[in-house]
């Protein structure tokens, strides 16, 4: 297996693509390139020009110097739209003149763009291996929902279309297999890694509040029942309460008013991304209120920076937490997660050992190993 850094024997064209170049996918890709490009091998990137803020460009700006295939940006929508079909075309003809081995897919939106493009370049003659990686994605629809029907059913097509999936927890390949259906392409698990030097410790600021949300605003990741709970613990303890929130996405808006309508005795401070270190030092504990999840880099990035941590029990989080998993609360329940906050600030409850915690995810989680995994699986659906 070759070690990230190692120069590999055969330099290999790789695309990746993924609709938005923000959160948890943006940073798997990334650790990614930097490993492959360590390696020699060429990179591209395909993602949406229209999502990230000022953060996300400047690293992008910084992800630049390793893209030696280009960086291909076009406007990428959430939802299915007809629009996508002159997208997709706009980029095969952008891309068709590569000569690429691999192309790897990353989310529901990523994986149908490379999955279609990848099969039009076979027409071609050239035949790149498709990759894809869901990442939660559409695995996160209820099953007896329109959407999620529609999805499915989407996604049991370009699976014809697929030479591998990677999941990235047992939860992802799972739900993958229960609702979609048992893959009959060859399938990988490849857990996300950390770097080592992110299992320093990190200090909260003096000013920090007493909590600290970070990720994507938007309903999935519970915003709302946080903020909720935020005038819950401020009632049942009688006290002021403060948190900091750090992000950006669809439903900020909506948040920033609901943070206003909330009393007096709750402060609320919002900001925009931000490394993730930096962002908790600006609270106390960290608090993933989180609907749905896959392998979330902000849990594992907390714990790896001996973070106190309140989290919900869905997706990879278990995973995470391995023996400690009994210390999650129950998801989407306003009373669960708010009686979590109170009993940490009161005292009356005991958050894992951290020092356990994260000594467990340092044997884990490593993104040396992700990477040589992910290379090793590239190997081996080339050579099918």
């Amino acid at each position: 297996m070759a070690h990230a850094g190692d120069p590999d024997p055969e330099q290999l064209q790789i695309l990746h693509c993924f609709r938005s170049p923000v959160g948890g996918i943006f940073r798997h890709v990334r650790d990614l390139i930097q490993q492959q490009a360590a390696q020699g091998h060429k990179i591209g990137v395909i993602c949406d020009n229209n999502t990230g803020g000022d953060y996300e460009e400047e690293l992008l700006s910084a992800l630049n110097a390793h893209l030696e295939l280009g960086l291909y940006r076009l406007p990428m929508s959430r939802s299915v739209s007809p629009r996508d079909i002159q997208v997709m075309w706009k980029l095969y003809r952008e891309i068709r003149g590569l000569n690429l081995d691999v192309l790897h897919a990353h989310g529901a939106k990523g994986g149908a763009y490379a999955r279609v493009i990848g099969s039009l370049l076979r027409k071609r003659g050239t035949r790149p291996v498709r990759l894809y990686c869901p990442h939660g994605g559409s695995v996160h629809y209820n099953a007896r929902s329109l959407a999620g029907r529609i999805y499915f059913g989407l996604e049991r097509v370009l699976e014809r279309f697929t030479d591998r999936l990677i999941f990235v927890s047992s939860y992802e390949q799972k739900s993958y297999f229960n609702k979609i259906g048992t893959a009959h392409c060859p399938h990988s698990l490849v857990y996300n890694g950390l770097n080592k030097e992110e299992f320093a410790p990190v200090l909260s600021a003096s000013d920090a509040h007493d909590f600290v949300y970070v990720g994507m605003m938007r309903d999935l990741k519970g915003v709302d029942l946080f903020l909720q709970a935020l005038q819950v613990v401020a009632e049942r303890l009688n006290r002021p309460v403060s948190a900091t929130l750090v992000g950006d996405g669809p439903d900020l808006v909506k948040y920033r008013k609901q943070a206003e309508d909330l009393s007096g005795a709750v402060t609320i401070k919002f900001c925009l991304p931000m490394p993730a270190r930096d962002a908790f030092r600006r609270g106390q504990t960290l608090v993933v209120p989180s609907r749905a999840e896959s392998m979330p880099y902000i849990v594992l990035e907390a714990i790896a920076a001996s973070r106190p941590l309140i989290a919900t029990s869905v997706g990879g989080i278990p995973e995470i937490f391995a023996e400690h998993a009994g210390a999650l609360v129950e998801p989407d329940s306003l009373d669960a997660i708010a009686s979590a906050m109170a009993g940490q600030l009161s005292g009356t409850i005991k958050l894992p050992d951290m020092n356990d915690l994260r000594e467990s995810v340092q044997k884990r989680f490593s993104a040396e190993v992700m990477s040589s995994t992910v290379m090793d699986t590239y190997r081996q659906t080339l050579a099918i």
